[in-house]
């Protein structure tokens, strides 16, 4: 059996507000939005790297707040797990340097107004059910 390799999201909420990150790769994936993460690097916990890749990726200092229920499957061998996560006091605010070209901040109403990833798709749902607000 192989090995899975755990991917994190960030469901990076901010005054009631979700971050979506536009893939500018590959060019696949390019002009869809995500949750920004990235993978766990071997021996790294998996929240200290969502701490990492928001850094890498947005250029913020963030925390995980809590795990979002669920895993759900990429591309073999790989596997989504989401956090929710805040900005940190004194963050710089999140820009897309790496891997994106677009960020946006969606309000509960807005969040079906982007083309999420295929897989990104039950983790916002699942995020959304946490936070109470409506899923679809």
């Amino acid at each position: 059996m192989t090995e899975r390799i755990v991917v994190v999201g960030a469901a990076l909420l901010d005054a009631g507000r979700l971050l979506a990150a536009r893939r500018s790769a590959p060019p696949e994936l390019a002009g869809r939005w995500e949750l920004p993460g990235g993978k766990v690097e071997q021996g790294e916990a998996p929240e200290a790297a969502l701490v990492r890749e928001l850094r890498e990726e947005l250029g913020v200092e963030a925390e995980t707040v809590e795990r979002v229920p669920g895993e759900w499957p990429l591309r073999s061998p790989y596997v989504l797990q989401v956090w929710t996560a805040r900005l940190r006091p004194g963050s710089a605010a999140p820009e897309p340097l790496q891997d994106h070209d677009a960020l946006r901040w969606l309000a509960p109403a807005e969040i079906w107004d982007v083309d999420w990833l295929d897989q990104d798709v039950p983790a916002v749902r699942e995020t959304l059910s946490k936070l109470g607000t409506g899923a679809r």
